[in-house]
């Protein structure tokens, strides 16, 4: 777990958003795995996956914007109040490289917690098998806080 960039709305949140990851199958299908949680900040990481590769051989643009989305929407949740779901609203992701790499690590982080509507911002690197990284895409979210729509955390 890494440090805590904001003062947390209740003490739980850790474990909150580790059972709602639980529940993304589509994170199940990727590989991908919570690898830290903090107040304010989730990082993501995945192996290479085949199910999840585009035409060239790269992970596809829209696995590496789901796994990005979904490390800034826990990012997000995390500095919510208990009885809030997460939802997004927008996001805006700029590829800057091909998602060529063994792993990968993508980093969501809250720019400003607020009641209603959290921007976040996210970071998404490839990683070779000699352990180099290169930033691949970099992601600009807006989260919005729900409640009593039927929605879980």
């Amino acid at each position: 777990m890494t440090e805590d960039l904001f003062e947390p709305r209740f003490s739980a949140f850790a474990g909150r958003i580790r059972d709602s990851f639980a529940k993304q199958g589509l994170m199940e299908t990727f590989g991908a795995h919570l690898a830290s949680v903090a107040c304010g900040r989730v990082v993501i990481e995945m192996g290479f996956s085949q199910k999840a590769t585009q035409q060239h051989g790269f992970q596809h643009g829209g696995a590496i914007a789901a796994v990005l989305d979904s490390a800034c929407g826990y990012a997000g949740l995390s500095v919510m109040a208990a009885d809030s779901a997460v939802l997004t609203v927008e996001f805006k992701i700029n590829f800057l490289a091909p998602a060529d790499g063994v792993r990968f690590r993508f980093e969501g982080e809250v720019i400003k917690p607020g009641r209603t509507i959290v921007p976040a911002d996210g970071r998404a690197y490839a990683i070779a098998a000699d352990g180099k990284e290169k930033l691949i895409a970099t992601m600009s979210c807006t989260l919005m806080a729900v409640q009593g729509r039927g929605l879980e955390g």
